[in-house]
């Protein structure tokens, strides 16, 4: 495979996951994002696992999506996350999402 059907497979990967999140993104309460991953769940819980520096978090969701355009499941029932990095939590306004 050359450069230029590789870009061409990756592009259609990433264009089929942005419609994908579209079409999804109205079944969840929160959008997450890590140093590795995004994701949106419907249930999340962030504990502080050490106060030392720099600090260790758990996240932890619950019924949630992957945005990973290599997975062929994205849908996951759970996913743990341990990081030293920010997380970033949104609540996502229902209003705004339906068509």
């Amino acid at each position: 495979m050359g450069d230029e059907e590789l870009d061409d497979y990756e592009s259609t990967l990433e264009l089929a996951l942005v419609q994908e999140y579209k079409a999804v993104v109205g079944m969840f309460d929160y959008a997450v994002e890590t140093d590795r991953r995004f994701y949106l769940a419907n249930d999340v819980v962030v504990e502080v696992q050490s106060t030392t520096q720099p600090t260790l978090l758990e996240v932890t969701l619950r019924d949630a999506w992957v945005w990973d355009m290599y997975r062929t499941a994205r849908f996951v029932p759970s996913v743990r996350v341990l990081t030293f990095r920010d997380v970033n939590i949104e609540r996502l306004p229902k209003e705004d999402l339906q068509p």
